[in-house]
């Protein structure tokens, strides 16, 4: 695992909250968190790859989660909500990045960002987009 694409994933999961919580625009957004990091401690392409990806492919994403969820997605923690869409982008969209890695991430934002118990919600509902999306890799696995 990548250190500096650990830090390009928390700087998606912050800039995917602030867009949820603002709406303001995606790429203003990013060009304002370029311009506040310092830059050379993140994968800067991988942050964009992520950030604008999750944007792109925003209904996708939510209707694959949805069907893991004990509620509308717009009624879960806007800090989970943020993480469960990066979560699933990455095991949809980034197949080189292997399963476990995805959820790893992801439930490692989660206890950064979120709630107390937050990133066992995570890791529950990606665990189970995970399943359907990467069939293929889980089987090859066991």
């Amino acid at each position: 695992m990548s250190r500096a694409r650990s830090k390009a994933r928390n700087c998606a999961v912050q800039s995917l909250y602030e867009w949820q919580i603002s709406g303001n625009n995606v790429e203003e957004i990013f060009k304002q968190f370029l311009v506040e990091r310092n830059t050379t401690k993140f994968d800067t392409e991988y942050f964009k790859e992520l950030l604008f990806g999750v944007v792109e492919n925003l209904v996708q994403l939510d209707e694959q989660v949805q069907p893991y969820l004990d509620r509308p997605m717009e009624e879960v923690d806007p800090v989970e909500r943020a993480v469960l869409r990066l979560g699933a982008f990455e095991l949809i969209h980034k197949p080189e990045v292997p399963y476990r890695v995805a959820i790893n991430e992801a439930v490692e934002a989660a206890k950064l960002f979120g709630a107390d118990q937050g990133h066992k919600y995570v890791n529950g509902v990606l665990d189970r987009v995970a399943q359907q999306a990467r069939e293929v890799e889980i089987k090859k696995r066991r």
